[in-house]
């Protein structure tokens, strides 16, 4: 299934013969202090700059009602962000994920964005929409 909005994401996840439990890594998108003048310019165009993690949450898809849920949980903490990575972890012999399942993978995840290695998730900005980048 291709995922084209936030709502395919819920669907694909609830549809899964496994229970799932959806992790989000909210990320700020910086200039880095060492940019040189043309990272600049292409930052204020609207392109490049580094993801910096700020936030992460995981869920079970049951818990997610629509993509402006979401958003309005993230404003309770007050942090600016410009993506959010979305993931699965899927669950075994009919058991969800725990949140203590989820904490590692969360981890990881984080740190694979600060590396820039974000091919395995799936990026939507702040309207809900998937991003592809490239």
């Amino acid at each position: 299934m291709d995922i084209l909005s936030f709502e395919d994401l819920l669907q694909a996840a609830r549809a899964q013969p496994e229970p799932q439990r959806l992790l989000f890594v909210f990320a700020s998108v910086e200039l880095p202090e060492d940019s040189t003048p043309v990272q600049r310019e292409r930052f204020e165009a609207g392109q490049g700059g580094a993801l910096v993690p700020v936030m992460c949450v995981d869920k079970p898809p049951e818990e997610l009602v629509s993509f402006a849920a979401l958003v309005q949980e993230s404003s309770q903490f007050g942090h600016n962000w410009g993506l959010v990575f979305a993931a699965a972890l899927g669950g075994s012999a009919n058991r969800a994920p725990t949140t203590e399942d989820a904490e590692e993978p969360l981890q990881r995840m984080v740190e694979s964005i600060k590396l820039g290695r974000i091919d395995a998730f799936i990026p939507f900005d702040p309207q809900g929409q998937p991003v592809q980048f490239g």
